[in-house]
């Protein structure tokens, strides 16, 4: 899975019927710039009012997952979100002149081929992914429950069980690590599904007025006689209907075996989209639907804000580092006492960690606070300087004929006092690719996994020799 985040090559547009609404709704999904995420905008009301996809705005789960900011509502988001998730796309502004996306077949593969008709291009900005780092737990009434553990990469097993002698107990399974193919041709297909005993309450509810034999596999528990039969065909202008040697009607074949498992694992993959970032971990869920699985995803969404303070990386001391103190003299220029970095424990071409040993033998405790030694905050940020210096030599063949300056350095909190004994981790991230020598980054110290200081901060690569 690429590492950068994506958008579609081109717009493309589908219109079909809501599943609940029977509306014809026109939709449009349009490429969108990076960082943008998903998000579904309302052309049809005043003002084109937009509402992100994120679990933060579910309002309602019955049968389908709602999305709502203020007066404006998308429901039924669930098969599309899960294939933009699936096709890879994080950037996409969904334009639709109705409250409801369509159902198309029931499953997600009609918006796939649509997304894979327009094509995905990546975009220069990093992907973000939360990693769970805890076991993490979600448990309703009725056996429901969905458990993520920490992992490398992301995959979810779904368990199922409705009591139903015609479903009987399934399951299926889902890894990002087998390629993004694997949901194209195993997940997606999966058609939404209802028991028949279910029909006529949701008709009398005033749902699946758009709910035809086409885009829904109806299950059947009790045997239908002629008169049955005649009345759901009725219902739905199609004859010859009953039900097969299995238990679902005869209007159309199963994709898999386990098509019902695997439509809730889609589900499940769209509302998890609703997180608004990709995870990392291993997802296991029990009897899920739409109420637990975006109670779950607003679940990680509160951990990602918990967790938002904390190192992303973990320090082993006894690990090699991908600079020594050598590597790291013949990088910069600086030298003691003013080469305040130890060493590189992470450095890819966004990104960069970076560690330094607070002791009693630095030479600024000496006139520093000397009775309660603290290091000055100007040196703080003069450390993460460095560490982003490191980075942006990475980035040139000749890195030994370049300096790096800083140009501005903004928004420095100091959130945590640092004394001897400390060790600081360095985190800098670019902020935007680096353009013209113009290097920008997010930089974060930690204590531990106390945030100490952070700083926003610009450099120029600058050759010099």
């Amino acid at each position: 899975m690429t590492e950068k985040q994506q958008t579609l090559a081109a717009a493309v547009a589908y219109t079909g019927k809501g599943l609940h609404t029977g509306a014809t709704v026109n939709l449009t999904i349009q490429p969108a710039a990076e960082g943008h995420g998903i998000r579904f905008c309302r052309t049809d009301l005043e003002g084109r009012p937009v509402i992100d996809a994120v679990a933060d705005n579910v309002s309602q789960t019955s049968r389908s997952t709602l999305l709502k900011k203020g007066e404006a509502v998308v429901s039924t988001v669930e098969h599309l979100m899960a294939a933009l998730w699936g096709c890879g796309v994080d950037n996409a502004l969904v334009e639709v002149d109705g409250g409801e996306v369509p159902i198309a077949d029931g499953s997600a593969l009609p918006w796939v081929e649509l997304i894979r008709r327009a094509g995905v291009v990546e975009q220069n900005a990093p992907r973000k992914y939360y990693e769970i780092s805890e076991k993490t737990v979600l448990t309703l009434d009725n056996g429901r429950e969905i458990v993520a553990y920490p992992d490398d990469a992301f995959s979810v097993v779904v368990n199922v069980d409705f009591d139903s002698k015609v479903v009987g107990k399934q399951y299926a399974v889902f890894s990002a690590a087998e390629g993004g193919d694997d949901f194209a041709a195993a997940v997606a297909p999966s058609r939404t599904f209802v028991f028949l005993h279910e029909i006529e309450p949701l008709i009398r509810n005033n749902m699946i007025k758009g709910g035809d034999l086409d885009n829904a596999i109806v299950i059947v528990e009790q045997p239908v006689d002629a008169v049955k039969a005649a009345e759901i065909g009725k219902l739905f202008g199609r004859e010859g209907v009953a039900a097969d040697r299995r238990g679902y009607l005869n209007n159309l074949d199963l994709h898999f075996d386990n098509e019902i498992a695997r439509h809730k694992l889609l589900d499940l993959l769209g509302d998890l989209a609703l997180v608004g970032t990709r995870i990392k971990g291993r997802i296991f869920a029990t009897r899920p639907g739409h109420q637990a699985n975006t109670e779950f995803a607003r679940l990680l969404r509160k951990h990602i804000k918990r967790d938002a303070d904390k190192p992303t990386f973990r320090y082993d001391p006894n690990a090699e580092p991908v600079y020594d103190i050598n590597r790291i003299k013949a990088t910069l220029p600086h030298r003691p006492p003013f080469l305040l970095v130890d060493k590189i424990i992470h450095i890819t071409d966004d990104e960069v960690v970076g560690i330094k040993n607070v002791t009693m033998n630095e030479p600024f405790f000496v006139g520093h606070f000397p009775d309660e030694p603290v290091m000055p905050g100007v040196l703080q940020v003069e450390a993460m300087a460095q560490c982003g210096g490191i980075l942006a030599l990475s980035t040139v063949p000749d890195p030994e004929n370049y300096s790096t300056y800083f140009m501005t350095i903004d928004g420095v909190k100091y959130r945590h006092k640092v004394v001897p004994g400390d060790t600081l981790q360095f985190e800098l991230r670019l902020s935007e690719p680096i353009r013209r020598g113009i290097v920008k980054m997010d930089a974060r110290a930690y204590i531990g996994d106390t945030l100490a200081t952070e700083a926003k901060l610009m450099a120029l690569i600058t050759k010099n020799k």
